[in-house]
């Protein structure tokens, strides 16, 4: 399998670099081949502007929609641009290695998704609209896993934490950013306390860690719910009758066996 690790942090010591470094290894060791994208290393542009789009559909007035369009149709995107969605569309798994910051990603990883994600291949599938989307498109198949080192103690992400549960800040990353065009995502994996780790904690994180990369081909998917396998009649709206006491995030995550078992006895 190929997998490609995408990591975004300045310092060669961070949390972040050492268990992106876990990642190629025990991937390697596995036999399985691993692209890298150390996005500050590369110097990557993380500001999505008219110089992505060298041979302009309209001058008089930027559309990136349309000019995101004609540049991955017709192959004349930016040649950074063209080399991060080969390694995507070669991949059979992503790992996004983080910190929290601000609770989200760094904006140069930001950036990166803003300029790779093209009309065509994330958004815009088959020139069908939103016809596929949460759960197909351009990247279905492939695996996908978050590596976030986070600065606080986890007791502030915990369900009634200050800060809200890490899952629910993540998921414009998790089911935007990736389900959308069709990953599997599998559920986050953090390190807390990242800000000062000492040795005897990093070791014990590393250890999880590879644990958790070990497992990249076998571990179950977060259960998001897929826009056309029948939970949104009008792709849009989830249906009455699923978890109809719940709204916001979550209700877009599908959660017991009791649950599919309720809605095939609505079915019937």
């Amino acid at each position: 399998m190929k997998v490609l690790l995408v990591h975004a942090h300045p310092e060669p010591t961070s949390a972040t670099h050492q268990l992106a470094d876990i990642s190629h290894e025990v991937l390697q060791a596995r036999g399985h081949e691993v692209m890298r994208s150390d996005l500050y290393a590369m110097g990557w542009k993380a500001v999505f502007d008219a110089q992505d789009f060298p041979e302009r559909v309209q001058r008089d007035r930027l559309s990136f929609i349309d000019e995101s369009r004609h540049a991955f149709a017709q192959a004349c995107q930016t040649a950074d641009v063209q080399a991060e969605q080969h390694k995507l569309q070669e991949a059979d798994a992503v790992i996004l290695h983080f910190p929290l910051w601000w609770f989200s990603m760094p904006a140069i990883m930001k950036g990166w998704v803003d300029r790779v994600w093209a009309y065509g291949l994330a958004y815009g599938y088959r020139e069908a609209g939103n016809a596929f989307r949460y759960g197909d498109g351009g990247f279905a198949g492939k695996r996908a896993l978050l590596a976030v080192a986070v600065g606080g103690p986890a007791i502030d992400y915990s369900p009634r934490g200050i800060n809200g549960p890490l899952d629910q800040l993540l998921f414009p990353i998790t089911h935007g950013t990736l389900f959308f065009p069709g990953m599997q995502v599998l559920p986050t994996f953090a390190v807390y306390g990242a800000a000062a780790i000492d040795a005897a904690a990093m070791a014990e994180a590393a250890a999880a860690w590879r644990r958790r990369v070990e497992g990249l081909f076998d571990d179950a998917p977060i259960a998001f719910r897929t826009q056309n396998g029948g939970d949104y009649p009008d792709r849009h709206v989830l249906a009455d009758h699923l978890v109809p006491d719940r709204t916001g995030l979550m209700a877009h995550v599908a959660e017991t066996p009791a649950e599919t078992e309720g809605k095939a006895s609505v079915d019937r």
